[in-house]
């Protein structure tokens, strides 16, 4: 064959080949298969991809879902942007083949993922991933629930959890053996279940958790609760009972796991223990004896046995007895009490005064008719126990005489409460009774009686004089009664008083109330040139004010007050005026204080100080006359000249300047020569003078 028609050969078998591609294609169907496995591990932030191979037609729409929901959609080879979820479009991508490419994909893609391909004229096809987005496991933990494993409980479980990645295969051990399904364990998905556990449950817990990227074990101690078991208790020394002073220990104790706890109550309350539950009693007395409670607590479970031992303790009765004595039977007869507590066995107690028929032991009542023997009579108690021999006594007596008391307040609502407290001095207390008038007072909203029956409270009260009424409290006890009347006055000042400081500026103005005044409080007023002011410059300046206008208001318990800012160069004039709610009393004398008169003390002072004052003007007067009438008569007496050669030799005495006692008061003094030779004329200094040399002191006198 030439060369020709060998080529012209091969291009019939070319068309021919051709031709059966063209009618195959024609008639196929579209084709889709995953290119590796359809079951994809892959870890947390990693990149990967959904491989598929696609056939049989071109340009095809491929959709894939997550799940049951569309995610990605695109015709392939379009130029148009694939069709992506907008939550996805971070991670998930479409190859130009169309496989997914995912990138740094998380947990939440954990999941089925078909694609679907869609062609008019084609059947559709699908094909099918398995994702699994694994974690490395990390920080495995095992809890329990309950939180101890308690012996005798329904179900003991085991529970782990993981911080980080989850685990295909779990597998549990105890004792270094697999655990495996039966009726006392439960091996879940991702729990251990023991059932009724016992103590024979404790010991090591083994988890083995696997996944595709790594294995985890982790080891946890299990230890079942138990106990506490039946109590052993024990005294030492072992006797029947105890002496005051002696010292003993009670033990207790008990197996159970953790070891119980061991504590000892006695009269309600938790006694403290040594170590081993061991109670040491030292010293013992009375009030220890009797029945101690040992209770064996699991601290763990809270189960708790308890246990009691009687210990039995003898004394005699420890302090004192005491006496009292009170009113019953409707305030008419006394009974008298007496009671010594404590004691082994109780102390007999015994009224001998009163009766020897009757007695009681530790605490003893006797009811005696009330009369007048009894009242101040001192009434003994014989207390007899075998260890001791003691008494009490007790005094019952009648009211004594008192004063009552009367108090005013203003209540929430501005109205006057007055309050009269009666109390009186009574063995047993005395009950008061109250009346107005012939009125006999009840509780009720206007009166009120306190509990102890001393106190009277009047609410909304009214100062008006119809309201004033006499009150009487009346104190009784079996032994006698006393009682008290109470006139009640409006708002009153009875004396007031004023006390100026020594610079004038300060006065303090005090003033006293009958004790039975209804009085809320007092207003402060003055008469006068106001109050110093200081103004902006520094300068003081005053007002003249006439009349008297309020300063000051003090509650109903003041009894003085301090007035400062005062001019001491002006006059002022104060008063107080009694307030007992919106009613205002009678003003106190007005009480003066300033330069232009005189204050009360002080016109009191001149009262009496004037006619002293004439008295001794008059003995002045006469002891003046007398006292002239004695230098008169001394005057009209004879007097003799001294020499005065005589006074001369006398005065040249030097340094003598002590006047000579022993002349009388007719002489003249003794002339001073040196002062006379400077005043002396000229005539008379024209020579010198010889120097003068004192002779010694010459005593000398003249009788006249």
């Amino acid at each position: 064959m030439s060369s020709d028609q060998f080529g012209v050969h091969k291009w019939h078998i070319f068309k021919f080949i051709l031709l059966i591609f063209m009618i195959g294609g024609v008639n196929c169907d579209l084709t889709i298969s995953p290119l590796g496995p359809s079951l994809v591990n892959t870890t947390v932030g990693s990149n990967v991809t959904l491989v598929v191979t696609l056939s049989g037609a071109p340009d095809p729409v491929v959709t894939w879902k997550m799940g049951s929901l569309p995610v990605v959609t695109w015709t392939l080879g379009s130029s148009v942007a694939p069709d992506i979820a907008i939550i996805h479009r971070d991670v998930l991508k479409i190859e130009t083949d169309g496989s997914l490419a995912f990138r740094n994909v998380s947990h939440v893609y954990s999941n089925t993922y078909t694609v679907e391909i869609v062609k008019s004229g084609f059947k559709t096809v699908s094909a099918t991933f398995v994702l699994k987005v694994y974690d490395y496991i990390r920080n495995v933990s095992v809890n329990t629930e309950p939180a101890d494993a308690l012996e005798g409980a329904e179900k003991f479980t085991l529970q782990y959890s993981t911080l980080q990645g989850e685990a295909d295969q779990w597998r549990w051990y105890f004792n270094s053996v697999e655990i495996q399904n039966n009726s006392h364990y439960t091996v879940g998905q991702k729990s251990l279940v023991i059932h009724q556990p016992n103590r024979n449950d404790t010991g090591p817990y083994t988890l083995v958790l696997t996944n595709p990227f790594s294995t985890v074990t982790f080891h946890r101690k299990i230890t079942v609760l138990y106990g506490p078991d039946e109590p052993m208790l024990g005294a030492s020394p072992s006797q029947a009972f105890f002496v005051s002073g002696d010292t003993l220990s009670l033990s207790c104790q008990a197996e159970g796991v953790p070891q119980p706890s061991a504590s000892w109550m006695f009269g309600g309350q938790t006694l403290p223990v040594s170590q081993g539950g061991s109670l040491n009693l030292t010293n013992v007395q009375t009030s220890q004896g009797g029945i101690y409670t040992c209770v064996l607590v699991n601290v763990n479970t809270g189960a708790q046995r308890k246990r009691n031992l009687t210990v039995n303790v003898y004394e005699s009765p420890t302090a004192s007895p005491l006496c009292s004595v009170n009113a019953v039977n409707g305030n008419v007869d006394l009974q008298f009490h007496c009671r010594w507590p404590g004691g082994t066995p109780e102390a007999l107690l015994s009224f001998p005064a009163l009766t020897n028929a009757t007695s009681g032991a530790g605490d003893f009542n006797l009811t005696m008719p009330a009369s007048q023997d009894l009242n101040g009579k001192m009434v003994l108690c014989r207390a007899n126990h075998p260890l001791r021999q003691t008494w009490c006594n007790i005094t019952a007596t009648g009211p004594a005489k008192f004063l009552p008391m009367v108090l005013t307040t203003v209540d929430r609502e501005g109205k006057i409460v007055v309050t009269i407290h009666c109390n009186s001095q009574a063995t047993p207390k005395a009950m008061v009774t109250w009346s107005k008038g012939t009125e006999l007072l009840a509780n009720g909203l206007q009166y009120q009686i306190s509990v102890d029956t001393a106190q009277l409270n009047i609410h909304d009260f009214n100062t008006s004089t119809a309201q004033l009424y006499t009150y009487t409290c009346n104190c009784s006890n079996p032994l006698g009664s006393n009682g008290k009347k109470t006139q009640l006055l409006g708002p009153t000042i009875s004396d007031s008083s004023l006390f100026p400081n020594r610079n004038g500026t300060i006065v303090t103005m005090t003033w006293e109330v009958p004790p039975t005044s209804v009085i809320t409080g007092f207003d402060i007023q003055m008469s006068g040139p106001d109050l110093l002011t200081v103004t902006k410059n520094g300068s003081r300046r005053k007002r003249a004010i006439e009349g008297f206008r309020s300063i000051q208001q003090r509650p109903g318990s003041s009894r003085s007050t301090d007035i400062s800012v005062l001019d001491p160069k002006s006059t002022y004039y104060f008063r107080v005026i009694p307030i007992a709610g919106r009613t205002q009393g009678e003003p106190s004398a007005v009480q003066r204080i300033g330069p232009g008169g005189l204050s009360r003390p002080q016109i009191i002072g001149l009262a009496v100080g004037i006619p002293c004052g004439l008295l001794f003007l008059l003995l002045l007067i006469g002891l003046i006359y007398l006292c002239v009438y004695c230098c008169r008569k001394k005057r009209q007496q004879n007097r003799y000249p001294v020499p005065r050669a005589v006074e001369k030799v006398v005065s040249t005495q030097p340094d003598v300047n002590t006047p000579n006692h022993l002349l009388t008061g007719g002489l003249k003094p003794r002339p001073d020569y040196n002062r006379m030779t400077s005043q002396a004329a000229p005539a008379e200094r024209s020579i010198p003078l010889p120097t003068f040399v004192a002779p010694p002191p010459v005593r000398t006198a003249t009788i006249v």
